[in-house]
């Protein structure tokens, strides 16, 4: 059948298929996101919700909520999925989604997030000092903008009054994320990389560069790309692509939590400050010291190693 032939695809085309599909799904999925809306909602009362002032308002958060869903699934989601059945056929090997692991190495990788934080904020810290050349200034400004922009919405989209609210956020922001992102960045981008350089250290990096570089944000883009090469190790080692999920779920729900902790007051927003700031080396250096050995232990502990040169579909199975 004709498309069979992605199969024999080179890694380059396979690429630029691939970003070719995530355009087409986000697009399809925001267009019938707002067909449906429009007869609850209205045409004048929908395009009023998405715009600057909308988050103002809250029928208006609602609407940016429902978007950034839909837009996740499109984006992120459903891609990796219809990719996975061209690229291979069998959608659940193609994404490492039926080999096993032991528990261990899923409470180390949840561990190692958990420790994580103090390294990530010092990491953040010197990426927020970073400064452009005066004659890119222009670009710089324009990047500052988006990174307020971006941290406004963030901020309106988390502050919740009820458990509810918590859950979807969890939902929106820490389940759909790990998943989708995971399944694209780790489970195609990587395994496209991988291949084409025919070394995963190269696939881990370049498709941790481009999972940053995604999110449109400069001033966070070296520790996120930081979690990302890390995310794309946790798979390599494992072989299985629900501990980078779980890994990536218990990042973005920490901070979930988080915020809503410190909102109601419950615990101080000193957390945030873990790592930044003098006489921070040392809790730096632990986290440093105490996360590289919980990744030697999952390195350890994973019984058969996938392929050293690449991520290949073919390789047997931790069961």
């Amino acid at each position: 059948m004709a498309y069979t032939a992605f199969r024999g695809m080179k890694p380059f085309p396979q690429l630029m298929f691939a970003a070719f599909v995530m355009v087409v799904s986000v697009l399809v999925f925001v267009i019938a996101a707002i067909i449906v809306a429009i007869p609850f909602f209205g045409m004048e009362s929908l395009m009023g919700s998405l715009s600057a002032s909308g988050m103002n308002t809250p029928e208006g958060l609602g609407f940016l909520k429902y978007f950034q869903v839909v837009q996740s699934i499109g984006l992120f989601v459903a891609p990796p999925f219809a990719l996975a059945w061209l690229y291979h056929g069998n959608i659940s090997e193609y994404l490492f989604l039926d080999r096993k692991t032991s528990l261990s190495s899923y409470l180390y990788a949840a561990l190692a997030v958990l420790l994580l934080i103090p390294l990530i904020n010092f990491i953040g810290e010197i990426n927020g000092q970073m400064t452009l050349p005066e004659s890119l200034s222009g670009l710089e400004n324009w990047m500052k903008t988006m990174e307020e922009a971006a941290k406004v919405l963030t901020e309106k989209f988390m502050k919740v009054n009820s458990i509810s609210g918590l859950l979807f956020n969890v939902f929106m922001i820490a389940i759909l994320p790990a998943l989708g992102e995971e399944l694209m960045f780790r489970g195609v981008i990587q395994r496209i990389f991988s291949d084409w350089t025919k070394n995963y250290h190269w696939g881990i990096w370049l498709s941790a560069f481009l999972f940053s570089a995604m999110h449109m944000q400069f001033y966070g883009f070296l520790p996120r790309m930081a979690l990302g090469a890390m995310f794309g190790y946790l798979l390599v080692w494992t072989g299985t692509m629900w501990v980078p999920i779980l890994a990536h779920f218990v990042n973005n729900a920490m901070g979930v939590l988080g915020y809503y902790l410190i909102d109601k007051g419950t615990i101080s927003n000193d957390v945030e400050e873990w790592g930044t700031g003098t006489g921070q080396f040392p809790l730096v250096l632990f986290s440093l010291i105490s996360v590289g050995l919980l990744l030697h232990l999952i390195y350890r502990n994973s019984a058969k190693k996938m392929p050293a040169n690449h991520l290949d579909s073919q390789a047997p199975r931790i069961d």
